[in-house]
């Protein structure tokens, strides 16, 4: 099945118009006739079985057939992850987490992060690239960048099992330890650098638990997609 997006179809909707970048890949590359079926989601969980009614290169319509809903998954994961220095690595991470299964995304800037400006909007073509690619009726949320500091503070720092990984030698459990299915679970994953002491404290003040992901040092994006692993294999 190949997948469609369309951030603004609810519904209610009963005709669909493609932007020109899609029309184009609909038109010149895929070569659809009217008539055919398009495969669609809203990003929001709903599939729309939809079917050409007009074709051009700068605008494709198509008529809304039925609609299916898909079930959320099992689980909520947010991960709050420090840009890397190289934003190939970490469009790399928001890939695969995507393909794999996760709820949330905060791009964090800590003490150590080398890369402290990041494009949204690259990203956001990321993720909707891997829903497509990876079947999925959900797109991840991809908030604001922001410091540990604003995040730790915010309302998204609150909810479910929270956990700090990090690199420094003091008493951690594993994170497969700690998790249990069909729970809400954030997780906090730093730069190159790794998060300072600092960082580490005021996460446990506020009730992170210190976890590792095995023995081995990973890179940032590694642990980022190891973490994402281990929550998804927790809830098959």
């Amino acid at each position: 099945m190949q997948l469609f997006y369309h951030p603004e179809i609810t519904e209610t909707s009963t005709e669909i118009r493609f932007d020109k970048e899609e029309s184009r890949h609909i038109g010149k590359v895929l070569r659809k006739q009217e008539g055919d079926e398009l495969i669609v989601t809203n990003g929001e969980g709903i599939i729309f079985t939809t079917r050409l009614t007009s074709v051009h290169h700068k605008q494709c319509v198509a008529s809304v057939q039925r609609l299916e809903k898909q079930p959320p998954l099992p689980y909520s994961l947010h991960l709050a992850v420090a840009p890397t220095k190289l934003n190939d690595r970490y469009e790399w991470f928001l890939e695969k987490a995507t393909e794999i299964g996760i709820t949330e995304i905060t791009p964090i800037i800590c003490d150590h992060s080398e890369r402290r400006v990041i494009k949204p909007e690259r990203y956001e073509k990321i993720l909707v690239s891997a829903m497509k690619q990876s079947n999925k009726a959900y797109k991840p949320v991809l908030n604001e960048a922001c410091s540990i500091s604003d995040f730790l503070a915010s309302e998204r720092s609150q909810a479910g099992l929270r956990c700090i990984a990090h690199c420094e030698e003091s008493q951690k459990q594993s994170l497969k330890s700690v998790l249990q299915p069909k729970t809400s679970v954030l997780i906090l994953i730093g730069p190159e650098g790794d998060f300072s002491s600092e960082e580490i404290q005021k996460a446990k003040e506020k009730g992170f638990r210190a976890v590792h992901l095995g023995e081995s040092r990973l890179r940032t994006e590694t642990a980022a997609v190891v973490a994402c692993h281990s929550v998804a294999f927790v809830n098959e």
